[in-house]
C-alpha cells in the first residue's frame, strides 16, 4: 500500500501528458490501422454489389470462373469454371477481378 500511495505521488504533475500520449497513440491507430481497414471493406462491398454476368472473378478459395448467373434475392452466384462446369458461391466469397489481377501480375 505504502508503494503504491508512492508511485502515485511521484507521478504528480504527469497525468495529463500520460492522457495526452494515450490519446495520440489511439490517433495514430486509428489513422494507420482502422481507417485504412474500412476503406478496403467499402470498396470490396462496393466490387461485389457492382458484379456482371460474364465477368470473370476470382473466389477467397482461389478459383478462377466466369459469372453466369447472379441471384438477386440470395446472394448466390454461379460461377462457370469450365465448359459445363457450373458452381454456386455466396456472394461473399468473391475476392477480385481476373482480369486486372491478371493484368498486374504482368
Amino acid at each position: 500500500m505504502n508503494v503504491m500511495t508512492i508511485l502515485l505521488q511521484a507521478q504528480g504533475g504527469a497525468g495529463m501528458s500520460f492522457w495526452v500520449m494515450i490519446a495520440l497513440m489511439i490517433g495514430i491507430m486509428y489513422f494507420f490501422m482502422i481507417r485504412p481497414q474500412q476503406k478496403r471493406q467499402k470498396e470490396i462491398q462496393n466490387f461485389r454489389n457492382a458484379l456482371t454476368v460474364g465477368q470473370e472473378v476470382i473466389t477467397s478459395g482461389g478459383i478462377y470462373g466466369k459469372i453466369s448467373h447472379i441471384s438477386a434475392d440470395s446472394n448466390v452466384v454461379t460461377l462457370e469454371i469450365a465448359t459445363g462446369v457450373k458452381v454456386k458461391v455466396d456472394k461473399s466469397c468473391i475476392f477480385a477481378n481476373a482480369a486486372a489481377t491478371q493484368e498486374v501480375a504482368k
